[in-house]
């Protein structure tokens, strides 16, 4: 059951750094053609495109959890298509019609149960493996999983669990600061970050490490702590696994 853990986290790892590379790729040859003075329109490297890749990176990662990474990707398209010189019709007519369509349509028909949009319910109670891939544990519930989004705006959550299973928070054109001094766990945990054009604040206990494989492109991730105990003394290990692009993150404690 260990290896199928273990496998299961570093096939969540690998496909997760996988994505990061590709999105990081497709940025990078934007830059690279722009660089060219290729005659290339205006519209295609505009940056209402690269929020478009924003909202399916997002998506991807959270397995379309949520509704963001749609409004993200609506936005853009819209931009996108404001800015096309030929284009024959007014976008801005039809704009707010078929954004509310399109929103509605996905709360209405997204499977609640389905594996694309989303673990199913019942994983977090019963499933073999739970959101971060660990054994079942009839002690989890909701609490122990932290799952924070934060676009265009503000999130401030603390922790609480004494039973912490990690979870998911990301930051885009954003903030979220969690505060973790109060919740425990065995001895290893993981929080899968994502902070584009965004910060994320973790705010931590001073016996805790930290263990870093955020892929940091034009961004960081800083452990500010003042007073770090020697490693002899840290009883828990906190693993980041993410994406800094644009953003940072920062560990702190009180």
């Amino acid at each position: 059951m260990d290896n199928l853990n273990h496998n299961h986290k570093n096939n969540q790892n690998n496909s997760s750094r996988a994505l990061s590379g590709f999105i990081i790729a497709i940025i990078g040859f934007g830059l690279l053609l722009n660089n060219m003075h290729l005659n290339i329109p205006e519209w295609i490297l505009s940056w209402s495109n690269f929020l478009i890749l924003i909202g399916v990176f997002i998506g991807v990662r959270r397995n379309f959890k949520g509704i963001a990474w749609l409004i993200l990707i609506l936005v853009g398209a819209y931009n996108t298509l404001d800015n096309i010189p030929d284009l024959n019709f007014d976008p801005s007519k039809y704009a707010l019609g078929v954004g509310l369509v399109i929103i509605g349509g996905f709360l209405i028909f997204r499977p609640k149960d389905s594996a694309f949009f989303g673990r199913k319910r019942q994983d977090r109670k019963s499933a073999k493996f739970d959101f971060e891939g660990a054994a079942n544990d009839k002690t989890a519930n909701n609490n122990d999983i932290i799952d924070v989004m934060a676009v265009f705006g503000g999130s401030t959550q603390t922790v609480y669990s004494k039973n912490f299973k990690g979870g998911d928070i990301s930051a885009v054109f954003g903030g979220a600061d969690i505060v973790m001094t109060q919740a425990d766990f065995p001895e290893t945990v993981s929080l899968d970050v994502t902070a584009v054009f965004g910060g994320i604040k973790l705010i931590v206990p001073q016996n805790w490490a930290i263990k870093s494989n955020v892929t940091a492109l034009f961004g960081s991730v800083e452990d500010k702590r003042s007073h770090v105990m020697p490693v002899s003394e840290m009883t828990k290990t906190l693993i980041l696994d993410g994406t800094a692009l644009f953003g940072g993150i920062e560990i702190k404690s009180f």
